[in-house]
């Protein structure tokens, strides 16, 4: 409902005069500061005057001016409105010069591993006043959160039935996968592996079907992978594997952080399971200068990473 005390029309450069002139007590020094002549400045107190309803601001002295009651009264009201605008100012132009704000982007967790500290590092370095929130979770929980307008950037991989044509996917690395297995498997000192060769193996998977997963790779070569033990975390999954309970599949932005316990092992098949990670952005969302330079510093991290 409009407010029926609204001033209609009230111009903040009104607003701005005003205050050069109380703070001065007269128009001639106030039109001095502000660079105008002093009839400019007399038209804008006059506008200002009508627009509240004819009372004066001024007491019209030999020399110089002196607030009235009503000029009182307006001052700090005045001063909040010019200092708002300043403060917005102040914050957009930090935004262009990506010297503020905030950034709210979400991984998966291999690509917590190594790609996102990397690219935080180099980001905070370059854009220290840039307050940044992280969310971790899988590829299609963290495009809802992006669609819901919870997050202004994803890192996403093709992993999963996640639909990717809504968004826009802005390429960082095509990530190559390992096979894990027990330091003491017999194929664990071989150079690599094809998938065909642990079709009887049991496997550690964050889902007890193949499809969507790493694993489809193991359907494509004609074999359903048994699957023994469901585990999402992939530091539990490094645990049942060192255990002797089975073998899984590592991304290779997580092979940095195998422990030693473990062999990693290429696959050497043509169909080799492998996955692209993107950054992904909501079509038709216009991107922010901090959102930008933050996918800048993924790419710049992209490039130096094992894939």
């Amino acid at each position: 409902m409009p407010n029926p005390h609204a001033v209609p029309g009230l111009s903040t450069t009104w607003l701005r005069v005003f205050l050069e002139v109380a703070r001065h007590g007269s128009f001639t020094v106030a039109a001095r500061t502000l660079g105008w002549t002093q009839s400019a400045v007399s038209r804008q107190i006059s506008s200002l005057e009508s627009a509240l309803g004819g009372a004066p601001l001024f007491d019209r002295l030999p020399r110089g001016v002196r607030l009235t009651e009503a000029g009182r009264v307006l001052v700090p009201h005045a001063e909040a409105v010019v200092e708002r605008l300043h403060g917005a100012d102040r914050e957009l132009a930090a935004l262009r010069r990506v010297a503020g704000g905030r950034l709210r982007f979400g991984a998966f967790a291999t690509a917590d591993a190594a790609l996102v500290p990397r690219a935080i590092a180099a980001f905070r370095v370059r854009h220290p006043g840039v307050r940044l929130t992280r969310e971790e979770g899988l590829t299609p929980v963290l495009l809802e959160r992006l669609s819901a307008g919870g997050l202004d950037l994803a890192i996403v991989s093709t992993t999963g039935r996640a639909p990717l044509d809504p968004y826009t996917l802005h390429h960082l690395l095509d990530e190559s996968l390992y096979v894990a297995v027990p330091a003491d498997h017999p194929l664990a000192a071989e150079p690599s592996v094809r998938l065909p060769q642990l079709a009887d193996a049991d496997w550690i998977s964050g889902s007890a079907h193949p499809e969507g997963t790493l694993l489809d790779a193991a359907l494509r070569h004609g074999f359903r992978p048994r699957v023994a033990h469901v585990v999402a975390e992939w530091t539990a999954k490094q645990g049942y594997v060192a255990a002797g309970l089975g073998v899984t599949l590592v991304p290779a932005l997580a092979a940095e952080s195998v422990r030693p316990d473990i062999a990693l092992l290429p696959v050497r098949d043509e169909e080799a399971p492998a996955r692209a990670v993107y950054a992904a952005t909501a079509r038709g969302r216009s991107l922010g200068p901090a959102a930008q330079a933050f996918l800048g510093a993924l790419r710049e991290a992209a490039t130096h990473l094992p894939t």
